[in-house]
């Protein structure tokens, strides 16, 4: 067994015994749930086991390259697709001095489109392998994240985002509503809180045509609580999710809306869409990540962590993303009064080198368990809100019953 938590450079544990070190976890945890702003930021390891990792991506992608090419027909005329041993031996190309990472790869072909389009190359055969290379990348990834919700592994990751979503969601109407950042692309996140009956916001409304605008993350859910009086209270039951490298279900939409992204409803057996789908920005695809909806994604991600009395969970997110890194960076240097908490073992990142009390990195092993994974976390670690309320409102009445008895016993 091997816990460890980490205050800062301090380690909080060093002389305990492992169930003694998970109980200070959970106690500290618990007490960070009490704040008044909560906010968490999901990455790919939320969603592991159900959805390929990253790296498991570019291996299908290589797989995919590497099939052998079909036999040509005789007399056929030359085809216009470039051959997908030229493909193969582009992606080889970016992969190594991309070091394998799925986003850089991306990156360096968005920019090597963009630049041929900005000097006139369109009909070069430079061009067409490099736009066939990114359609194979986009398409794989949709086909490996657009996952059957019925597999077994699905099911578990399912259900583990239910009891995460039940866990977090109802807190005192004092507190602000959770919010929720995530990297991930996948929809686990939509099915466990369609599942749960728990309301969200993330930004798109309307009817048929669920459209974005970013303003409505200033709207809440509320009810009327007094039918003489317009008298309001916020739904216990509602978090606010923020998709910041986009979704499946989200579109470029040619409609009369100005920010011209859509939500469409998306299942397992739905083919590759023909319409844009908006998933993994990068600074050099064609600067969507500049607009919207990405820019307002990422200001509502920086402006929540500006917000005092706050906290950020990090669980399964492995700082790959420098942007995402320096508004965590610069809400540490703003606001006196977050504190981060980080899940998993990143000794070589930044926020593991610097010296800063308001960060608790937590990591290790308990029966073969990582304690910093999301599983053990909603299992063992996250507070249920609202069995901690009922526990307070027992723990209250018997601490009044008791004392309203000493007091008659003593006048007695």
């Amino acid at each position: 067994m091997n816990v460890n938590f980490y205050q800062g450079k301090e380690d909080l544990v060093k002389d305990d015994e492992p169930s003694a070190s998970l109980d200070k976890i959970k106690q500290k945890i618990l007490d960070l749930s009490n704040v008044k702003n909560v906010h968490f930021l999901l990455g790919a390891g939320a969603s592991s086991g159900a959805i390929p990792t990253m790296k498991e991506m570019v291996s299908s992608i290589d797989l995919k390259l590497s099939i052998p090419e079909p036999p040509k027909l005789p007399n056929s005329p030359d085809a216009k697709t470039p051959l997908r041993s030229s493909l193969k031996t582009l992606f080889e190309k970016i992969k190594s001095s991309t070091k394998s990472n799925l986003e850089d790869i991306l990156g360096v072909l968005y920019s090597r489109r963009a630049y041929m389009i900005g000097s006139g190359e369109e009909a070069s055969p430079q061009y067409t392998e490099t736009t066939f290379l990114i359609e194979v990348i986009e398409n794989e990834m949709f086909n490996q994240i657009n996952i059957d919700f019925e597999t077994p592994n699905s099911q578990n990751s399912l259900a583990l985002y239910k009891d995460f979503y039940q866990k977090i969601t109802l807190r005192n109407k004092d507190l602000s509503r959770v919010n929720i950042f995530t990297t991930n692309n996948d929809l686990f996140n939509e099915k466990a809180l369609d599942y749960s009956n728990i309301n969200y916001n993330n930004g798109f409304g309307g009817g048929l045509d669920r459209l974005f605008n970013p303003a409505r993350f200033n709207y809440t859910f509320s009810r009327k609580i007094d039918a003489e009086v317009h008298k309001y209270e916020p739904l216990d039951n509602m978090v606010y999710l923020y998709k910041l490298h986009g979704s499946i279900s989200w579109r470029e939409s040619k409609t009369n809306s100005f920010f011209q992204i859509q939500e469409v409803a998306t299942k397992h057996s739905d083919e590759v869409p023909k319409d844009n789908i908006l998933i993994y920005p990068t600074p050099l695809k064609q600067n969507k990540s500049l607009g919207a909806p990405y820019s307002d994604l990422i200001r509502e991600f920086q402006k929540k962590l500006l917000q005092p009395h706050s906290v950020l969970f990090v669980v399964g997110y492995s700082f790959s993303d420098e942007h995402l890194n320096n508004i965590i960076y610069q809400a540490l240097a703003s606001n006196s009064s977050i504190s981060i908490v980080v899940f998993g073992n990143y000794a070589d990142k930044e926020i593991f080198k610097v010296n800063d009390r308001r960060i608790y990195k937590i990591f290790g092993e308990v029966e073969s368990e990582k304690i910093h994974y999301f599983k053990y976390i909603v299992d063992n670690f996250l507070p249920d809100l609202e069995e901690f309320e009922d526990i307070s409102l027992l723990k209250n009445f018997i601490s009044n019953l008791t004392a309203e008895k000493n007091g008659a016993k003593g006048t007695a």
